[in-house]
């Protein structure tokens, strides 16, 4: 049996994504320690306003403490992961499952990486848009003139751009075929919007303790194991502006050995498309259970 860790991208976020969490000791200390430190409390988070769950400066930190707290219980319940992969901030929540990247500066460069970005969305003073569009190949999506920020397979990517752009292009693609959905999301990222957060993120990264992984990370621009901090800063800064290469990952994580995924959450997006990806493997994702324990006995399940 060979583990492989899925850590979820944005867009997922709900009013129940605590549930899984529920009683479980290292998860509440995780939060407790977060909000002592001036990080917003996800148990409050969850229980406000839903539309503050979608506001970029707090969805980032919040979905890297929400997936750190949730290892730390998983961890010691399941057996070391052979590699992890994370979907666009999922790569930062990455480096901490792999051993990379210690809670305070996870959070620090979460609160930096989402600053950065808001602040290059708005040099274009016009809000962002990101649409999943499934039924076209890349060269026809690229003719319709979008920016494709994330490649979740052969016909299934995100684009990005401005809220007025991606508005005239979902029209474009429903009327070429295509099967679109607007993604929760108020800026463009993956695209060459972000370039003026490359270099304040890259700082933050350079200035970050990070130490080599226990396993490889899967770098989200290109799907190549990273065994080094100075490649993982590289990858994590010009993944900004880069598409990500989702389907590469997933190859990846075939290639390194992994034989089951198990996908952090919230939500179940990734188990998703690495079922229709890698036909076969064993895939789930925590908000398919109840409980931790009942996802790390689905993982022992497969080894037997």
């Amino acid at each position: 049996m060979g583990l492989g860790i899925l850590c979820s991208g944005q867009g997922g976020q709900h009013a129940g994504m605590l549930d899984v969490l529920a009683g479980e000791p290292a998860t509440q200390r995780i939060f407790d320690r977060a909000a002592a430190a001036g990080w917003d409390d996800p148990r409050r988070l969850v229980a406000g306003d839903p539309a503050r769950l979608t506001r970029n400066r707090v969805a980032q930190p919040l979905l890297c403490l929400v997936q750190a707290a949730a290892w730390a219980a998983l961890a010691p319940l399941l057996p070391p992961p052979l590699a992890v992969a994370g979907y666009s901030i999922g790569e930062l929540t990455a480096y901490h499952v792999a051993g990379a990247l210690a809670l305070d500066p996870l959070l620090a460069l979460a609160s930096a990486r989402a600053g950065a970005m808001d602040a290059a969305m708005a040099r274009t003073g016009e809000a962002g848009a990101m649409l999943a569009v499934r039924g076209l190949d890349r060269p026809t999506l690229l003719s319709f003139g979008g920016e494709i920020a994330i490649a979740n397979g052969p016909d299934r990517y995100v684009i990005g751009g401005t809220a007025g752009h991606v508005a005239l292009l979902r029209d474009r693609l429903e009327a070429a075929g295509a099967a679109v959905t607007a993604i929760a999301v108020d800026i463009a990222s993956h695209t060459s919007m972000m370039a003026p957060a490359v270099a304040p993120f890259h700082a933050a990264l350079a200035a970050a303790p990070f130490t080599a992984p226990l396993c490889p990370v899967l770098a989200g621009i290109d799907g190549a194991p990273v065994f080094h901090p100075d490649r993982a800063r590289a990858s994590l800064a010009s993944q900004l502006v880069r598409t990500v290469e989702w389907a590469a990952c997933l190859d990846g994580l075939r290639e390194r050995g992994c034989t089951l995924l198990l996908e952090l959450g919230p939500g179940d997006a990734l188990s998703r498309m690495a079922q229709s990806h890698l036909p076969g493997m064993p895939v789930r994702a925590l908000a398919d259970f109840r409980s931790l324990r009942g996802a790390a006995a689905w993982v022992e399940r497969q080894s037997t």
